[in-house]
């Protein structure tokens, strides 16, 4: 697969991002979620004009409601974030609704936004499209080499038909439609709910409910976390990633996908290690190696993003920690 590069005529001035936003109305969808929140509100520090299509006003697997909500926007530019997610249990209690949920919101919001005339489609997909044993970097010209982790293989080929399509409309209707591909995200404002939750903040909220919790010694605190510890994982700075949709947005025209990561790889051992320093969790650790790993390593080259629109993480991995576990006990009640 050969890369494309965008149309430098239509890219803007680097130099002032502003420049591009102006007068640009832009829908986001999933804008009241985690990532939608950090978004939103670097969109209006660049004076773009938001429209926020939250689930409460719009139910975007209803096509009625896709285009009631294009007719009230009007964008000229949509960012679609809005997704079922969730961790490894979620998937495999709700595979179905996981797969229907986003391909029925994805396909026809892409669809209808170019007959709606709108000027750019950028698409959230998630490093769960690539195949169960990648090559480490994950490298977008590998995404097609085999079926995704069996966990969360529903969910990674719903959110993968939207590359598809916009690779497809792209080549009929010359649709100016980009796909990105983060990996898994944290930081304050993360989701906690234990059953819907990923890795990250089930972790914290773990261990710092083991540590509170009324028992007469706390050191005989007892967590149990899922699989062995081995497998491997990236992850990404809310407010990075944003930053990295933004850029994309205003710079990049191009057809390929494109990988949004840090280049910081840990294993869950690791990670669950830091968490229990940082939080001060005096307990032990329970594997239960009944439970499933998920897929063996994640890790991506991020070197595209860095080519095409100029992103990389700037955020430190314990920093990052640090503000997750702050925020969440700030804001627990």
């Amino acid at each position: 697969m050969q890369r494309s590069t965008f149309d430098v005529s239509r890219s803007p001035d680097w130099s002032d991002p502003k420049e591009f936003w102006r007068n640009r109305r832009t829908m986001v969808t999933g804008g009241n979620g985690f990532l939608g929140r950090h978004l939103a509100r670097k969109l209006r520090e660049r004076e773009a004009d938001v429209f926020i299509a939250d689930i409460d006003r719009y139910d975007l697997r209803q096509l009625e409601d896709i285009r009631r909500a294009l007719s009230d926007s009007k964008p000229q530019i949509v960012i679609h974030l809005a997704a079922r997610v969730g961790g490894i249990g979620a998937n495999l209690e709700h595979p179905a609704e996981f797969f229907y949920d986003n391909l029925m919101t994805g396909a026809p919001l892409l669809h209808e936004s170019w007959v709606a005339g709108v000027e750019k489609f950028v698409a959230l997909g998630t490093i769960c499209c690539y195949p169960k044993f990648t090559p480490v970097p994950f490298r977008e010209e590998n995404l097609w080499d085999g079926y995704p982790e069996e966990t969360n293989a529903p969910y990674g080929l719903a959110k993968k038909m939207l590359l598809v399509q916009s690779q497809a409309y792209r080549q009929q209707y010359g649709f100016n439609s980009i796909f990105l591909m983060p990996v898994n995200l944290y930081g304050p404002g993360d989701n906690f709910d234990p059953a819907s939750s990923h890795v990250i903040p089930a972790l914290i909220k773990k261990f710092l409910d083991a540590k509170q919790s009324p028992i007469s010694n706390p050191q005989s605190a007892i967590v149990t976390v899922w699989g062995d510890g081995s497998p491997t994982r990236e992850f990404l700075y809310v407010e990075d990633a944003a930053e990295g949709i933004v850029l994309a947005a205003e710079r990049y025209d191009g057809r390929e996908p494109v990988n949004l990561g840090s280049s910081h790889e840990i294993s869950i051992k690791d990670l669950t290690e830091t968490i229990t320093r940082l939080v001060g969790f005096p307990g032990d650790i329970f594997w239960d190696t009944t439970k499933p790993n998920g897929q063996p390593r994640r890790k991506l080259d991020v070197s595209r993003a860095k080519e095409f629109f100029g992103f990389s993480a700037e955020t430190s991995f314990e920093v990052g920690l640090r503000a997750t576990i702050e925020w969440y006990l700030a804001n627990r009640q």
